[in-house]
């Protein structure tokens, strides 16, 4: 690695550290920083940004922006209530599970905001020391983007690898990384089940009751979603975002069936004449946006207002800018990367793992990670079904608790057992985290080179 090299990585990473420290837009904004000191002060060649991904981003955060204009996101909120405090000495396992199938279908982790409260307020009803599930349920809200069928790590992760021989589709991620990531769940939840102390036994928090305003607002207050009317239209908005992810799916199936033709074997799709899944994706989504704007109620202007929409577009500016810079970067030195890595991963292909986890904790997108870091791993020879086996290792900014939903979560926790950590690293998500994160790793590295060693083996062109 010469100089100049490492110099230019220390812009890159200087870029990342600075824009994390901002959160928000500047995480892609002060990457543009970075990029111009690469292309105008080193004269790199600009790379290209993942134009295909933010496409499917904006469909897909347009779509459920409406649903959640429409009150259709409420309706769901509003059900996974009703199972959690139908079940209430089992929150702790249960909140995990919910958050983590409502990141599934919505695609997006801070669809959240609104259940964490009431999984603290159960908690405490129940006499359960609210850090046990609200920790573990924030890490679940974040676990579930590569398990989404509209999230765009899972969309760039199917872009990528088709682009590079490995012609896998949407649901063969899924059948990996959904029980992989339920396991590193599994393994959190049971973890987080007797983690830290009772609250009777606890002594910070027995000093909190003793002031009557704390006990009262700890006590006093009731958050609950289930004394909110929901419409009909609310209701039918649901149908049709639940509905356009099933024609999704089944589109992608198409993309799986072969079929003769000719003299050849295709896909369906291809002997169809049906479009690449990036493209249906977000025609689908579109369609399904327009569906709740004209027959759901979903004003415009309140789906751009949303927290869903917001945050979506966030996501957007971080990955153009995020995987921008890195696209240049790597581009520039990518024959440089092939020999200094070479013997490592063929050597040992699963540590790629590590890269994708570390470069997460500068990057809060799972998104941002696979379109910056996927095509570096094609590059230095990686096979396509031990990247799908790591994908969850995508899955490190909780490392560094800055990222909304774990401060939210920490905010929401009126117990106050929830922290961030007097020395930063030591707080309520890390174990959960590192446990959850690195259990999915092991779990779909395993399937995918050794339950699934000889189907996988089959998809690569």
């Amino acid at each position: 690695m010469s100089t100049l090299m490492i110099i230019e990585l220390l812009i890159v990473l200087a870029a990342l550290y600075v824009g994390s420290r901002y959160g928000s837009l500047a995480l892609g904004a002060i990457s543009g920083i970075g990029l111009a000191i690469l292309v105008f002060g080193f004269g790199m060649k600009p790379g290209t940004p993942p134009t295909d991904v933010i496409y499917i981003i904006i469909a897909a955060v347009t779509c459920a922006g409406t649903l959640q204009a429409s009150g259709g996101m409420d309706w769901m909120i509003q059900v996974a209530e009703k199972m959690l405090r139908k079940h209430p000495a089992r929150i702790t396992m249960l909140a995990p599970f919910t958050t983590f199938f409502l990141t599934v279908l919505v695609g997006t982790g801070h669809v959240v905001y609104t259940l964490m409260p009431i999984i603290c307020d159960i908690s405490l009803k129940e006499k359960i020391r609210p850090e046990r599930p609200c920790a573990v349920a924030s890490i679940a809200s974040q676990v579930g983007i590569t398990c989404s069928p509209i999230a765009a790590a899972v969309v760039a992760f199917v872009a990528i690898s088709n682009a590079n021989g490995f012609m896998v589709a949407i649901p063969q991620v899924l059948m990996v990384t959904i029980p992989a990531c339920m396991c590193g769940l599994l393994c959190a939840a049971l973890f987080s089940y007797h983690r830290g102390k009772d609250l009777d036994k606890d002594p910070l928090f027995q000093a909190k009751l003793k002031d009557p305003e704390q006990k009262k607002y700890i006590y006093d207050s009731d958050v609950t979603t289930l004394n909110k009317k929901i419409s009909g239209k609310a209701k039918a908005s649901v149908y049709i975002f639940l509905g356009s992810l099933l024609v999704i799916v089944l589109f992608a199936f198409c993309q799986m069936i072969h079929v003769t033709k000719g003299d050849e074997s295709v896909t369906l799709a291809k002997a169809m004449g049906i479009p690449k899944m990036n493209i249906i994706i977000q025609i689908i989504m579109l369609v399904a946006a327009a569906c709740n704007i004209m027959f759901c109620k979903a004003e415009p202007k309140k789906a751009v207002a949303g927290p869903v929409w917001q945050s979506g577009m966030v996501a957007v500016i971080a990955i153009y800018g995020i995987a921008w810079l890195a696209d240049t970067f790597f581009s520039h030195y990518m024959e440089d990367m092939k020999v200094m890595l070479a013997e490592l991963v063929s050597e040992y292909p699963w540590s790629i793992a590590l890269v994708f986890f570390l470069v997460s904790v500068l990057i809060n997108s799972q998104g941002a990670v696979v379109v910056a870091m996927l095509p570096l791993a094609y590059e230095l020879g990686i096979a396509g079904p031990v990247l799908l086996g790591v994908l969850p290792s995508v899955y490190g900014y909780f490392f560094i608790p800055n990222y909304p939903s774990d401060i939210a979560t920490v905010n929401f926790d009126r117990s106050g057992t929830t922290v961030i950590g007097k020395y930063l690293l030591n707080h309520s998500f890390m174990i959960p985290g590192l446990i959850s994160v690195g259990v999915s790793t092991v779990v779909g590295y395993l399937l995918t080179s050794t339950v699934f060693s000889n189907y996988f083996a089959g998809f690569i062109h």
